[in-house]
């Protein structure tokens, strides 16, 4: 007869067993889905807040595209609008390099999943989806900007006039009135399409840069002039931009 406790003694064998191998399979498991997950991460869509694509969106190495249809409003830095159903029909429009992080939004979040499935497909590794889309952009960001913050109008002849534009947004809540715009020279001058602005709509500023002005050679060579728009909103009194050129005689 077996006694009591060489009962105790094989049950506790038992028992042990049976958590060793537990132990086994539950690890195999979990290195298996690392390693499913490692590979899903080359081409993962990323959910991202509004704060998270605020950042990336700075990041000169990022693309930026709405797809919100009908086209809204941009976000600043914006670097194209693509309906969220014709994704592969304008690949032209997307940057060639599918390393190229992409930061895709529309209006509330729906549209933009879409997409970005679509743009995993197309092979794209870096794909960042905003969460709630532009709506949770704007509770997340409030302000007045100007973008892009500097444009290289690059050689410009002595006696040419180069011209360029710069879009000034409201994302406030509230209506802004630009009180003036003006430049740190005479060689520049700038001007806005629309004084009065609605919440989260746009303008365009218009510069134009002659650097024969002063019939001198004080502007050849390398120079960085400024724009300044004031504003009615006292958290944005002014906002400011740059261009930069390079002046040459023929």
């Amino acid at each position: 007869m077996i006694s009591m406790k060489m009962m105790k003694k094989n049950l506790l064998l038992a028992v042990s067993f049976f958590v060793l191998a537990t132990l086994f399979f539950v690890l195999r498991e979990w290195n298996s889905n690392t390693g499913n997950t490692q590979n899903n991460d080359e081409n993962e869509v990323k959910l991202i807040n509004a704060l998270e694509f605020d950042k990336l969106a700075k990041d000169e190495k990022t693309f930026v595209v709405d797809v919100h249809i009908p086209e809204q409003e941009h976000i600043p830095g914006t670097d194209a609008f693509i309906p969220y159903n014709e994704i592969t029909n304008y690949s032209d429009r997307l940057p060639q390099d599918k390393n190229t992080p992409v930061l895709v939004y529309c209006r509330s979040g729906s549209m933009s999943r879409e997409a970005s499935l679509e743009l995993q497909k197309m092979g794209y590794k870096t794909i960042y989806d905003l969460a709630g889309g532009i709506n949770a952009y704007r509770e997340a960001n409030v302000r007045v900007v100007i973008s892009p913050e500097t444009f290289d109008l690059g050689t410009v002849i002595y006696g040419d006039v180069a011209e360029t534009e710069f879009t000034l947004t409201n994302f406030t809540p509230k209506k802004l009135i630009l009180t003036r715009t003006s430049t740190s020279c005479g060689c520049t001058s700038a001007s806005v399409e629309k004084t009065s602005l609605e919440p989260y709509e746009s303008t365009i500023v218009k510069v134009s840069f002659d650097p024969a002005v002063h019939k001198d050679d004080t502007d050849l060579g390398d120079i960085t002039r400024t724009i300044y728009v004031n504003t009615d909103n006292p958290n944005f009194p002014t906002l400011e931009a740059t261009i930069t050129a390079t002046v040459i005689k023929k």
